[in-house]
């Protein structure tokens, strides 16, 4: 296993740390390497809070990392289950977690072995998943600022629990893991045990043709990069749903998800993906309908597909006074100007409706009902938009339009104005 573990990639470590088995193998066998103290290996525990026992679960970990002086990070998150079931809501709550608090170019390190390799592929085969699910589960991928790595991909979960007896470490034992109500422990421990009996060599054979998926998927994936390419609006980070839909289904689902990992959000279920394609082959003209899953909300508007997160609820009557400085809006957006302090204080305030303002080089004033029409802005966006005022003046539109008097304001003197969605 320490073999596996020497080819690494270059960055930090951070160990994704349960304190079961196949975590404590991996973060003992790193921490016993002189290479991977040199990289400033940490490590990373998540309480789900699921468990009555799993603030003790914690501290245990937080002790066997002591143990090794190895520096822990406690993640507390709240799981909200959803319709993938607390499985996938849990995991969900922790790869979120975890991404937020890996530095540029650190690497997070998961005990995923072989087994769970042959079980995920199963669980993907059950669920109707195509070339790239069948692939089972990737060595690295991008992930927050930094990336995943999985090392052990090829280790059997046996010569993990052999190096853990042989060390005599304490590990954790969840027992969530024994509940064969759950898909997953009902093949680890009935389905894959049955299928070895009548094929001793399944999982090596499950592996193999994971390994062809695999090696499919990056084969297609050279041609619907160069689709995507073609139909992707940078501007708009939107997708052209009719150019979208003219594609065979094998360069139309991971181009989705593609787009929409690109954006930080989560591919759809097969029928939510079905429901995407009804919308955007059926959408009548002026409408947006709205397919919604777990952290995203995806629209069909003007033959285009747009997807976000889920805004933040926020007061539309909100309003504050400012002069410049760092201001985060109710609806997570901010506000930045970089330069001389501002020669007056402004009022930020929502779309109340029936606003006006003449834009730079413009020569009429316009509704901003009109240039939000004229320029496309989603539906959507447009109750998160900040208005900046001068007394009853309104000066700017978030940073999209300025009159004269909101550019002497924002960016006289070689300031510098922007504003940051939020989403």
């Amino acid at each position: 296993m320490v073999a596996a573990l020497r080819d690494k990639p270059e960055g930090p470590l951070c160990i994704g740390f349960s304190g079961g088995p196949d975590s404590t193998a991996l973060l003992h066998a790193l921490a016993s390497l002189p290479q991977a103290r040199a990289r400033h290996v940490r490590a990373i525990h998540v309480d789900h809070g699921i468990h009555p026992d799993s603030a003790h679960w914690a501290e245990r970990a937080r002790q066997f990392c002591s143990m090794l002086e190895v520096p822990c990070t406690v993640l507390k998150v709240h799981v909200q289950p959803s319709g993938e079931g607390l499985e996938a809501a849990a995991r969900h709550a922790r790869y979120d977690a975890i991404a937020q608090r890996l530095s540029d170019g650190e690497w997070l390190v998961l005990g995923h072995h072989r087994d769970d390799q042959a079980e995920t592929v199963l669980m993907k085969l059950l669920r109707g998943a195509g070339p790239e699910g069948l692939g089972g589960m990737r060595a690295t991928r991008a992930l927050g600022n930094g990336a995943l790595w999985r090392p052990l991909l090829h280790t059997p979960r046996a010569m993990l629990r052999e190096y853990v007896a042989r060390h005599d470490l304490p590990s954790i034992h969840d027992p969530s893991n024994d509940d064969t109500r759950l898909s997953r422990n009902l093949l680890r421990q009935q389905v894959i045990p049955a299928l070895l009996t009548q094929w001793p060599h399944a999982i090596e054979s499950i592996l193999h043709s994971a390994t062809l998926c695999r090696e499919a998927t990056d084969a297609l994936k050279v041609q619907w990069l160069e689709a995507f390419a073609d139909i992707h609006d940078a501007s708009t980070q939107s997708i052209d749903a009719a150019a979208w839909l003219a594609l065979p289904p094998g360069l139309r689902h991971p181009l989705l998800d593609h787009w929409l990992h690109e954006r930080g959000l989560r591919a759809p279920t097969s029928a939510q993906r079905q429901q995407i394609e009804r919308q955007a082959r059926d959408a009548a003209p002026g409408t947006r309908p709205l397919i919604h899953w777990s952290g995203v909300d995806l629209y069909v508007w003007k033959g285009r597909l747009w997807a976000r997160r889920p805004p933040l609820p926020f007061d539309a009557d909100w309003s504050t006074h400012w002069r410049g400085e760092p201001l985060t809006l109710p609806d997570g957006s901010q506000l930045s100007r970089q330069g001389l302090p501002m020669p007056a204080t402004l009022t930020v305030r929502f779309r109340q409706g029936g606003e006006r303002i003449k834009p730079m080089g413009d020569a009429h004033t316009r509704e901003l009902r009109d240039l939000f029409q004229r320029h496309a802005i989603p539906p959507w966006e447009r109750p998160a938009i900040p208005l900046l005022f001068e007394g009853d003046a309104l000066v700017a539109v978030g940073d999209l339009w300025l009159n004269e008097r909101g550019h002497a304001l924002l960016r006289g003197d070689g300031a510098i104005f922007f504003w940051t969605r939020g989403h």
